[in-house]
């Protein structure tokens, strides 16, 4: 969902909080503090200062701390894995009354429309791995970053049930008509048998996609961005639900030859991606209905149906 323009006066508050932050970390306030974003959890300013440039994020909201450690954490272990990753200066909440974050800025295009396209795509596949090479204690948003032990969800089964909430996303895309009663059937038994797993968790980055990437004007990927979607989750069956969710065959295929999984491997994990992959709209159905928006959710019945995978019957 497009998050809505902040009034002036409201995003005026915050560009201050945000040049406090910054003159507190640097001893100097900045010589230009930029609006770029507002999202569901952050305010975003760019701030130009003797010291270079960066990015202040300041969540409105006392949770957002939580968000903030947690990419902190998963950025500096990627790093040590060999993963580039924009750097975090402080995450705090001592000099203004709401969480916040500093990163410098990342000297690069997004992705998206590079003409290397493919090589880029296959070298994040590559990073993918290491990512995912992480291990990690705990299932979903709360782990080894978080001493909140009671938050947790202490078995993959419980994760799946009450964090994920499958039957509750199920019920949504059954509610909403997007998928037939064979297929809610079908993901019904490939969930419930997942649930009997035992899995070793990962770091999972959860969106690392095109627009969460910046390469140089060689293509070379200079940072993975965005760590917010971060999970310790199964691995790559999550990570690839959402990586390869809005890329092309072709693409697809560079990414999972980046991250070395063979032939035999996808055939064997392909279920759960799939059902991962369809399980995750459920959130967007419900936007598209508050909305009233029965031509959005027409679109996705389309794709539930299976008339873009020309693939398989």
């Amino acid at each position: 969902m497009i998050a809505k323009k902040p009034p002036p006066a409201k995003q005026a508050r915050f560009r201050d909080l945000a040049r406090t932050v910054i003159e507190h970390h640097f001893g100097s306030p900045p010589h230009r503090m930029v609006f770029k974003s507002s999202g569901l959890s952050n305010f975003v300013f760019e701030a130009k200062h003797k010291e270079g440039s960066f990015i202040v994020r300041v969540s409105p909201e006392a949770a957002g701390m939580s968000l903030f450690l947690k990419e902190q954490w998963a950025q500096r272990e990627a790093a040590k894995a060999g993963v580039p990753t924009a750097e975090i200066l402080e995450v705090g909440t001592a000099v203004i009354p709401y969480p916040y974050m500093i990163v410098r800025s990342v000297i690069g295009t997004e992705a998206t429309f590079h003409t290397k396209r493919l090589e880029i795509i296959r070298e994040m596949g590559r990073y993918a791995a290491k990512i995912n090479a992480v291990k990690t204690k705990g299932y979903g948003g709360t782990f080894d970053w978080s001493q909140n032990k009671l938050s947790r969800s202490d078995t993959w089964k419980n994760y799946l049930q009450d964090e994920y909430a499958y039957e509750e996303k199920l019920e949504i895309l059954e509610k909403h008509k997007a998928i037939s009663q064979q297929q809610t059937k079908q993901l019904r038994k490939i969930f419930r048998d997942a649930a009997n797993m035992t899995p070793r968790t990962s770091l999972n980055h959860g969106d690392i996609r095109l627009k969460n990437v910046m390469v140089d004007e060689s293509g070379k990927i200079i940072a993975i961005i965005d760590w917010e979607n971060c999970t310790s989750n199964l691995a790559p069956q999550w990570e690839l639900s959402l990586a390869l969710h809005d890329l092309g065959i072709d693409e697809k295929q560079q990414f999972v030859d980046g991250y070395g999984l063979k032939p035999k491997t996808l055939i064997e994990i392909a279920p759960l991606v799939k059902a991962f992959n369809m399980l995750n709209y459920a959130s967007e159905i419900v936007q598209l209905a508050a909305a009233k928006n029965n031509a959005g959710i027409e679109k996705i019945r389309a794709r539930m149906s299976g008339f873009f995978d020309m693939y398989t019957l």
